[in-house]
């Protein structure tokens, strides 16, 4: 359940206390009870997909072309609320939306908009966003991914690494030089010299496909170019909209550790009294609550510089490098906590704290949003 203990639920509204609450009920009948295995196959639960887009959990804050078109902290309700289950489910939608919908949507043609975006929306069709290579993660813009012009499009070679829905795709978001500038195309994962190749043997994020994509000489045409901002200020644009995800996501992961805690620590018995009556369970279950309250506060002012169209993505760094620190840190408190059984998979605690390591290090490490952070109050950039 929800920390409210500054009663940071009277800053939501009603509508956003309901649709919070009604994928909280969907998450705990649906989601929950598919993890533990999907954890040990390491396989997402794709029957999953249709549900989500049912609900209406995927591009749930774009407008028009059957996108539901909610409120920017509802939707971070709604992937807080999907990783209390699990950062690989978040995942999913978090890229189905924010890296596959939004640049669509934002940089694509109307063609291109009224073919992809409904049925992205509603599930039917799957996504996948290609920018980051083996070399090229922390530095998108040292990416050697070519796009080539010929007659009627392009044609596209290179690879992208730890790519989350890569095998299960029907499109990727492909970012690729021309001409020496980044551009994204829409690419049919059908199409010729397009490979994904499955990365397996993952100790985090295992209910989450994670890819490898090859292209070589892949053709995509010219109506699949996505023209609407040239420039790594496109990729990077996408990359704050799932970053903001990730910020209300990670509480949620945070917040399953505690409650799992707090409930462990209340029924197990130590010296025959509860382990949740001792000072140090104590000061380790405030400490928590102190630090999850803070995120919460955080990404509910940052959810409504959002909606003023005011939010600028330092803001994002500063809140993603918060929030995923401390989840990280609430998860292996909560997995100290469980002591023995903190390491079993029958207590969802070491599979958020793994996945918790994946999460406080892509879309950005914790190290570089510092440095984004660092430029906005300094003025000087220490990138190079």
């Amino acid at each position: 359940m929800a920390i409210n203990f500054l009663s940071e639920e009277s800053l939501l509204s009603k509508e956003e206390l309901q649709i919070r609450d009604s994928v909280r009920s969907f998450v705990a009948k649906e989601v929950e009870p598919t993890l533990k295995q999907a954890h040990r196959t390491e396989e997402f639960p794709k029957e999953l997909i249709p549900r989500f887009g049912e609900l209406g959990l995927l591009g749930s804050n774009l407008e028009g072309y059957e996108c539901p078109g909610l409120g920017d902290v509802a939707y971070g309700l709604i992937m807080q609320e999907l990783e209390y289950a699990d950062s690989g489910i978040r995942s999913f939608c978090s890229v189905q939306g924010a890296l596959v919908m939004f640049p669509i949507w934002a940089y694509g043609s109307e063609e291109l908009k009224q073919r992809y975006l409904p049925q992205l929306s509603s599930g039917e069709m799957v996504g996948c966003f290609g920018l980051t290579e083996s070399d090229a993660g922390s530095n998108p813009g040292g990416m050697k991914t070519k796009a080539v012009a010929v007659d009627g499009g392009y044609k596209i070679s290179g690879s992208k690494m730890w790519i989350t829905n890569g095998n299960i795709a029907d499109i990727a978001i492909v970012w690729a030089k021309l001409d020496g500038r980044v551009t994204g195309f829409v690419v049919d994962t059908k199409s010729k010299g397009f490979k994904a190749q499955l990365i397996e043997g993952k100790f985090s994020l295992r209910v989450s496909v994670t890819s490898e994509l090859i292209l070589d000489e892949v053709f995509v045409p010219e109506d699949h170019r996505l023209t609407g901002l040239d420039g790594l200020k496109a990729p990077l644009s996408c990359l704050t909209q799932a970053r903001y995800g990730i910020c209300f996501g990670v509480v949620g992961a945070a917040t399953r550790c505690y409650d799992e805690a707090l409930s462990y620590s209340s029924s197990r018995t130590i010296f025959e009294k509860p382990l949740s009556h001792y000072q140090l369970a104590q000061a380790k279950l405030v400490g928590m609550v102190q630090e999850i309250t803070k995120a919460q506060l955080l990404c509910i002012q940052m959810g409504r510089l959002k909606e003023a169209k005011t939010l600028k993505p330092e803001q994002v760094s500063l809140v993603k490098m918060n929030n995923c620190r401390i989840a990280l840190d609430v998860a292996r408190d909560a997995r100290d906590m469980l002591g023995a059984n903190g390491i079993m998979d029958e207590y969802p605690v070491i599979r958020h704290m793994l996945n918790l390591e994946t999460v406080n290090t892509y879309e950005g490490t914790e190290d570089i949003h510092r440095l984004v952070v660092g430029q906005a109050v300094t003025g000087a950039p220490s990138f190079r």
